[in-house]
């Protein structure tokens, strides 16, 4: 990260990478496909979010699913990182690789998503509306942590974001025929 950020990512090689680590080439390949890797290795939120709404209690709401399950994760692997994730979120900002990989990977948490509430029984359409809302949530929340002041938890971010889009749902009332 260092590299990158004094570097750009851009500029940054895959064997300057890999002597900084005190790895050989062949090494870092072993563990990662190419050096965005570095930054999004892994999948292991998407399946989160898959475990997370296979074991949630039937009867759950599905917002009430998506509200506590964003501020579990953010608690439990964003609290006290705000400085670390912030110039990582900078450097995906910053670079149209990074976007592209970063979209791929938000595309995939919706699919994880998704799945995960129609392997609950909601109906196709419905998931699809619930995860392009859940992801889009977590984002949003996210960016604004990172922006707003620093003694605010994400957990409490999120749970403004979902009132701010709560509120806002209310206020459009019922769908006219």
């Amino acid at each position: 990260m260092e590299l990158f950020a004094t570097q750009g990512f851009a500029a940054t090689t895959v064997p300057e990478i890999a002597a900084r680590a005190g790895l050989t080439t062949r090494t870092f390949f072993r563990y990662f496909a190419d050096k965005r890797e570095v930054i999004f290795a892994g999948d292991e939120i998407p399946q989160l979010a898959r475990d997370y709404l296979a074991s949630a209690p039937a009867g759950v709401a599905p917002m009430r699913l998506i509200v506590d399950g964003l501020s579990r994760v953010a608690a439990e692997r964003f609290a006290g990182r705000r400085q670390e994730v912030a110039p990582v979120r900078r450097l995906v900002l910053a670079d149209e690789q990074l976007r592209e990989r970063d979209a791929r990977k938000r595309a995939d948490l919706t699919a994880a998503v998704r799945d995960g509430f129609n392997r609950r029984g909601i109906p196709p359409s419905e998931a699809a509306v619930l995860a392009e809302t859940a992801v889009a949530l977590w984002h949003v929340a996210l960016e604004q942590w990172l922006s707003g002041p620093d003694d605010v938890p994400l957990p409490t971010v999120i749970a403004e974001c979902y009132a701010q889009l709560r509120s806002a749902v209310l206020e459009a009332g019922p769908v006219p025929p």
